[in-house]
């Protein structure tokens, strides 16, 4: 039995770029920030992860977050070969996102990424729509 399982929680870079396939599906990719802390020192280090997250997530991703916002990342490791423009080997390894979540609220002053906050990407309805922090 294999499993390939990976949990992140960090920040988003850059605002999402989300595209739709000539299939019609949508797909989002994005880096976020994840700080990694040492023993025995006092400081962190940051790691950045490329994620990709499709359909639902994707259409989450794109209208609900954009960068700096906190999100806790699931989904699975993938590796990918290929050869640069000079013809030498290279290896690439990226998340695949099952589920996105975002865990903060927008920052004031105009973020982008989408005007509100939701919980989780199965339930994330329109913008202009959905306010859970509305009194």
């Amino acid at each position: 039995m294999s499993v390939n399982s990976v949990v992140l929680i960090g920040r988003l870079t850059r605002d999402p770029d989300v595209r739709t396939t000539t299939s019609g599906k949508q797909v989002a990719s994005f880096s976020i920030a994840v700080d990694r802390r040492f023993k025995g020192q006092d400081g962190t280090d940051v790691d950045f992860f490329r994620i990709t997250a499709w359909g639902n997530s994707a259409d989450f991703v794109g209208k609900y977050l954009g960068k700096g916002r906190l999100v806790a990342v699931e989904g699975r490791l993938q590796t990918s070969k290929y050869n640069d423009k000079d013809g030498n080997p290279r290896e690439s390894v990226e998340v695949v996102a099952e589920s996105v979540q975002g865990l903060d609220r927008p920052r004031e002053g105009g973020e982008s990424g989408g005007g509100g906050y939701a919980p989780s990407q199965q339930s994330a309805p329109a913008a202009d729509e959905y306010d859970p922090f509305a009194d």
